[in-house]
């Protein structure tokens, strides 16, 4: 696996890219987030959010407009603010400094096998909402939708279970593999987003004290 490291601290990245060197892992390192943003496609990113040129969090949301490589956002900043906009912005998971090697990548491995290729051929139908797992499309009314990877993802957990009640929690585990409460208003975000691109804010409805839940007749 390619790991594309974006750390400017010398202190921090040289002993980081020797342990992952270790582990098997082949490892590219960026300095700036505009040799981020210039490096060649990598299997996942580990990304400081602290950078000379810029915020991490731009590129982090530059990387994700680009593709679904998993990012692990990897910073001292943990404040939660921080933690809910690196999640909207696309991040997969987020580890907060100081850390140890071996969590480190046990969340890389946790996070590969969470967003590793889909092998689903299903096309799944609830209503006038058609969503393609394996080719990550997805139309209403024969009309295509343009979709972040995020948005994606909660459409396709909603016509999984059509008219079934969605939780919040189950949304994070299933789209952002995390359990923390603090992110759970990045689900509202993204709800917001998908019914504004639906066109018809009725089809995915509010329960109250529990989640949404995709309205079909």
């Amino acid at each position: 696996m390619r790991i594309l490291l974006v750390e400017d601290e010398d202190s921090i990245a040289e002993p980081l890219t020797v342990g992952l060197r270790r582990e098997g892992f082949e490892v590219e390192r960026a300095a700036t987030g505009g040799a981020a943003l210039a490096a060649a496609a990598a299997d996942l990113v580990l990304l400081d959010l602290r950078l000379p040129d810029g915020d991490g969090l731009d590129v982090c949301r530059r990387l994700r407009e680009r593709g679904d490589t998993p990012i692990i956002v990897v910073t001292a900043r943990g404040e939660e603010p921080d933690r809910v906009v690196g999640l909207e912005l696309g991040a997969d998971d987020y580890v907060v400094k100081p850390f140890g090697l071996r969590e480190l990548i046990a969340r890389i491995r946790a996070v590969t096998r969470r967003t590793g290729p889909r092998t689903s051929n299903a096309v799944l139908v609830a209503g006038r909402i058609q969503v393609d797992e394996r080719a990550r499309r997805a139309s209403i009314d024969g009309r295509e939708l343009e979709l972040t990877p995020k948005e994606f993802d909660v459409l396709a957990a909603l016509v999984r279970d059509p008219g079934a009640a969605i939780s919040r929690r189950r949304l994070l585990e299933e789209v952002w593999h995390t359990t923390w409460v603090g992110s759970a208003k990045t689900v509202d975000v993204h709800v917001a987003g998908l019914r504004k691109k639906l066109a018809d804010p009725s089809l995915i409805e509010t329960v109250r004290g529990v989640g949404f839940r995709l309205r079909v007749p």
